[in-house]
């Protein structure tokens, strides 16, 4: 069991292939796992279902990315529907947030009418964007959230998107496994090459254009 918050010592453990998850919001500390298979998404191949490209392209929501890391954490560390309890509580809320703070762990945001609707928000080291959570609040928010992300992860020269896990939200867009030491090894050159999530200067519906 950790309590650890340290920025170094977390990227040591997505180094190893471990990432950190609680048994729920309120308990004190958290464990480091590493499943025996990784879920993975194709950056440039993402499967985008037919009605949700539509969606898409109508760009519903207003994009951002860093502009409220700390709203897109706590808003995947809510409960909800279908889903009781959360595997982020204040050790991996820290933790993240110091990242965020050094340049490391990185949001995209959906707003509606200057709100928060949903997002995602994960690690990013080198080449490699290790993806945490997401959340909506509103029709197909953090679905949209992911579609922004991949084209920026593509444009940004991003190779790998982990998803630690698989789950059935993210069957339709073409989630596949590998095993944990293959992608152990593959993580090692592809952390040390250089990447830019930010893409400064060119505006999210560019970035999309480009994707799509």
């Amino acid at each position: 069991m950790f309590t650890e918050t340290d920025p170094d010592i977390i990227m040591e453990a997505y180094r190893q292939g471990f990432f950190p998850m609680a048994d729920g919001a309120e308990s004190p500390f958290y464990h480091f796992y590493r499943p025996e298979m990784r879920g993975q998404l194709s950056i440039p191949h993402l499967h985008i279902p037919k009605r949700l490209l539509k969606t898409v392209k109508q760009f519903p929501y207003e994009m951002t990315i860093n502009k409220d890391f700390e709203g897109v954490i706590n808003g995947c560390a809510q409960s909800k529907k279908g889903r009781s309890s959360t595997w982020i509580n204040k050790p991996i809320k820290e933790a993240f947030l110091n990242l965020h703070v050094l340049g490391h762990a990185h949001s995209v945001e959906c707003w509606q009418d200057g709100k928060l609707v949903g997002g995602l928000y994960g690690l990013a080291m080198g080449a490699v964007f290790c993806g945490e959570s997401m959340f909506s609040t509103a029709t197909d928010a953090s679905k949209i959230a992911l579609i922004h992300l991949c084209a920026r992860l593509s444009q940004g020269g991003f190779t790998v998107l982990d998803t630690q896990f698989t789950n059935v939200h993210l069957e339709q867009f073409g989630i596949y496994e590998i095993p944990q030491e293959e992608y152990v090894v593959f993580i090692q050159d592809e952390m040390k090459k250089d990447a830019d999530f930010l893409l400064e200067g060119i505006n999210e519906k560019t970035i999309m254009l480009n994707y799509l």
